[in-house]
């Protein structure tokens, strides 16, 4: 997505657990950026995954300070992105986080003023709405396929991150929950494609105050979860669409479409917004029949896309699409989601952000 005739920025990455080897998978073969340094707490993972990329294992502050690192990949724990986020900030660096951008909103908005003082960039994951799958569902929406967009259903159910995850209390606590953690996908596709939110309201509980690890060298062992891992309610949008959501760690799979958006011509049914390439389906209000919308934008796409975006917007002067304004938006959102649950009232969305716009012809 960046011009080939310009030297590829470089890319120092902070944190070198299991989501890095999706981020560099996902960023080979943009000659936009490159891998230029890695550091982690465990400074033998950092070695590790520099013999295995090219890159060069530092330090934390030598890397910020590094010559050849132009944006900061921030793959820390939740916890720590905002500190790692200011730090890179403060050394001019432009940065990129994993999701959320933070934890509450005053540390978000601080992010945010500290790199408008400093002259540097935002970006935040998720970055899956430019995958082929949110594009095409982008472009049906705007093309009218569906007529104007009323409600959507979104389902996100399954047993917990300890079925599959070595370290599962992670996902239980301050800052992390099923919306924190996954609800930030589905909001980020529907924000993407609806505008900005308005208000919510939700209810949620805790179904099982205890958990047991049951994979890894912690197996066996229980932890506490402090958030609710049970979360129901519905989202209204400023365009006047309002629809259910749903986001749970506690039950089986549900058999519901994980994503779907209805309108006054028809009904689309998207996939999983926590991957790039699902089909996109639709059907007309007067027919039984549903259509495989025709493919918009690449494929194959993957972690990181947003980050190549973020160097072609550095390199052209424009927008980059996975901003921190829109991931601040999202955030927003989801803590108003927690609010609403918590006093049982209607909670309005302060912050507007625009949609992103398309990949279009950039891809």
């Amino acid at each position: 997505m960046t011009g080939s005739g310009q030297a590829p920025l470089g890319i120092g990455m902070v944190g070198c657990g299991n989501v890095s080897s999706q981020y560099v998978a996902g960023l080979a073969g943009h000659p936009g950026v490159r891998l230029a340094a890695c550091t982690d707490a465990d400074p033998a993972r950092a070695v590790a995954l520099a013999g295995k990329t090219g890159m060069r294992a530092l330090e934390l502050d030598a890397l910020f300070g590094d010559p050849d690192v132009d944006i900061v990949l921030n793959l820390t724990p939740v916890a720590i992105h905002p500190a790692v986020s200011l730090a890179a900030i403060a050394e001019g660096r432009h940065v990129h986080s994993e999701k959320p951008l933070a934890t509450d909103r005053d540390t978000a908005r601080a992010i945010l003023a500290a790199a408008d003082r400093a002259g540097v960039r935002v970006g935040c994951a998720p970055d899956t709405f430019l995958g082929s799958s949110l594009q095409t569902a982008r472009a049906e929406v705007d093309g009218g396929r569906i007529g104007e967009p009323v409600g959507f259903s979104v389902a996100f159910v399954n047993r917990g991150p300890e079925v599959f995850h070595p370290a599962p209390a992670q996902f239980f606590g301050e800052g992390a929950g099923p919306v924190l953690d996954v609800g930030v996908y589905y909001l980020t596709a529907l924000v993407h494609l609806l505008g900005p939110i308005r208000a919510v309201v939700a209810i949620d509980r805790v179904t099982f105050p205890e958990r047991e690890v049951l994979v890894g060298p912690a197996a066996g062992t229980w932890f506490q979860v402090t958030v609710p891992s049970h979360v129901v309610g519905a989202i209204e949008f400023v365009s006047g669409v309002v629809g259910g959501f749903t986001m749970s760690f506690d039950a089986g799979a549900t058999a519901a479409p994980k994503l779907e958006l209805q309108g006054t011509a028809g009904t689309m049914v998207l996939g999983d917004p926590n991957t790039f390439d699902d089909t996109v389906r639709w059907r007309s209000r007067d027919e039984d029949t549903w259509t495989e919308a025709q493919v918009v934008g690449p494929k194959g796409l993957g972690r990181g896309i947003g980050l190549v975006d973020l160097a072609a917007g550095i390199r052209a002067g424009r927008p980059h699409r996975a901003s921190g304004e829109f991931a601040y938006h999202v955030l927003d959102a989801m803590l108003a989601i927690g609010e609403a649950a918590a006093t049982g009232r209607r909670i309005d969305v302060v912050s507007r952000v625009d949609r992103p716009a398309p990949l279009g012809a950039e891809a």
